[in-house]
């Protein structure tokens, strides 16, 4: 991971709250490398979004949500078909209570809360109010729609490019000769620094 992020000399890098811990690795490896051989390296920061940065397991809500669970229940997929992701937002997990707001102990809601902050840019706050009086059934109703409405376009631009295989070749090479541009650029910079030279003859490099 850090060499994936250290070779395209990345400024942010989008990460979720349990990752948090390998982005400070690879800081840490940026930061000693400057300090002792000069500034080379970009220092990555982490770009975690306000909402939605950890959605839980809808069938478990003290677990992540992971497309490898078993119980295919637990996660939406992006490529879900819509009745699919209406079906599995019903069935979440949620407490006994009806009232919707974001509390201690009340995962599943949370979780729901969540997603339906991820998808329409409302706080907790203005999701409370807004489902005052209402139960969990209008609640998850309302999240399921407003998770077709965001995944749907990703759906429908995945059909539409998987379709076009010449395209999908096309962007890959541009992109690969893109990314080698890149990182050569900063592979160069190390090796002047740690003292190697380049050697043209054979693509290797040596003191």
């Amino acid at each position: 991971m850090a060499a994936d992020i250290l070779l395209y000399n990345a400024h942010f890098v989008p990460v979720g709250q349990d990752q948090k811990q390998h982005l400070e690795i690879t800081r840490d490896i940026a930061q000693r490398f400057n300090s002792f051989y000069g500034e080379v390296f970009n220092i990555p920061q982490p770009f975690i979004g306000k909402t939605g940065e950890k959605i839980m397991s809808l069938t478990d809500p003290t677990g992540k949500m992971s497309k490898s669970d078993d119980n295919e229940k637990s996660y939406i997929s992006l490529l879900d078909e819509p009745n699919a992701i209406v079906k599995k937002i019903k069935s979440a997990v949620t407490d006994s209570g009806s009232l919707v707001a974001y509390r201690e102990g009340k995962d599943g809601i949370n979780n729901l809360m969540s997603i339906y902050s991820a998808c329409t840019g409302k706080d907790y706050n203005e999701i409370e109010k807004e489902f005052s009086g209402k139960g969990y059934g209008d609640f998850k109703s309302a999240v399921a729609e407003v998770a077709v409405q965001e995944l749907r376009p990703i759906k429908e631009s995945y059909e539409r490019y998987i379709k076009d295989k010449e395209y999908l070749t096309q962007c890959m090479e541009n992109n690969a000769q893109k990314a080698l541009i890149r990182s050569q650029r900063t592979l160069d910079k190390v090796m002047k620094k740690v003292g190697f030279l380049q050697n043209t003859k054979c693509g290797f490099s040596e003191f």
